[in-house]
C-alpha cells in the first residue's frame, strides 16, 4: 500500500500543473483551494464526519455541461484513504480507495437517489452527490489515475448501491452539505465495514468520462482525472489520521 501510495504522488507532482483547455478556467478558482480538511470519528452517532475547508465557497463552482456523456466534465472534492475496497464492499483489488464528492451536469450516476427531490432520479448529478471510487495509475490522462475499469465478464463482487457502469465505482447515497467554505458528509461506520482508524488525504480535480458513440475507446479510460487543482499535504502521502 505505501508503495503504491508514494507512486501516486510522484505522479501528482509531475501532473497537477498540466491542465486541459476545459478545465483551465477553474485553476484559479478559491473554491478548489484547499486550506484544511478532517475525518471525525462520531462515536456518539456512530459515523465518520468526512471535512474539507477551502479558500473560497465549497461547492460553489459546478461544471458547464457539454450536452453528451463523451467528454462530460467532473468537479470534485477528493479524499484518498488506506481503506481497503473489501472494506466499502467491493472484492479484493489493487488500487486507492477515495470517496469523492462531485458535480457533473451531464449524466446522473446515483439511480437510488432524488438528491433535488423533485420527485425524478434520473435529472440531478450536478447536486453534489458522494461516490466511493477505486483509483489506479492511468497514463492516458495528465492527471495519471483513473477509476479502476474491469470487463463484464469478470467476476466482481460491487455493493448493491453501486450504478451499472463497468467501474469499481459506487453511489452510497450519503448527504452532502456545503456551508460557505466548507463540504462535509457524514458516513455511517458499519459502511466501512466499522474501520475508523486510517490515514487519509484531501484533493480538488477536474475529471471528464470517456464514452464515445462508437464504444469504448482504449485511448482514454472511463472516468480519468484530467487536472488536479489541490492537495493538501502537497504530495498526496496521505499523512493524516481519522480523530
Amino acid at each position: 500500500m505505501k508503495t503504491t501510495i508514494f507512486t501516486l504522488a510522484a505522479i501528482l507532482s509531475i501532473t497537477a500543473a498540466m491542465a486541459c483547455e476545459h478545465c483551465k478556467k477553474y485553476e484559479d478558482s478559491k473554491d478548489f483551494k484547499i486550506k484544511s480538511a478532517q475525518v471525525i470519528h462520531n462515536k456518539k452517532y456512530g459515523s465518520l464526519e468526512f471535512e474539507i475547508i477551502v479558500e473560497g465557497t465549497a461547492g460553489k463552482t459546478v461544471p458547464t455541461a457539454v450536452g453528451k456523456m463523451d467528454m462530460a466534465p467532473v468537479l470534485g472534492y477528493v479524499f484518498p484513504t488506506t481503506l481497503k475496497p473489501e472494506d466499502i464492499g467491493f472484492n479484493p483489488t489493487e488500487g486507492i480507495v477515495a470517496l469523492a464528492l462531485t458535480s457533473h451536469p451531464d449524466f446522473d450516476d446515483s439511480p437510488l437517489w432524488d438528491e433535488n427531490a423533485d420527485g425524478k432520479f434520473d435529472n440531478d448529478g450536478i447536486v453534489w452527490h458522494p461516490h466511493w471510487v477505486v483509483l489506479v495509475k492511468d497514463e492516458r490522462v495528465k492527471g495519471g489515475l483513473s477509476v479502476k475499469e474491469y470487463k463484464k465478464a469478470d467476476k466482481i463482487t460491487k455493493p448493491k448501491t453501486a450504478p451499472d457502469m463497468p467501474m469499481y465505482m459506487d453511489s452510497p447515497g450519503y448527504q452532502v452539505v456545503t456551508q460557505q467554505s466548507a463540504i462535509r458528509v457524514s458516513v455511517p461506520t458499519y459502511r466501512v465495514n466499522n474501520k475508523v482508524d486510517f490515514n487519509y488525504d484531501a484533493v480538488s480535480c477536474y475529471m471528464q468520462v470517456s464514452a464515445p458513440a462508437d464504444g469504448m475507446s482504449m485511448d482514454k479510460p472511463m472516468l480519468g482525472v484530467v487536472n488536479v487543482y489541490s492537495v493538501l499535504s502537497g504530495k498526496l502521502t496521505l499523512p493524516y489520521k481519522v480523530k
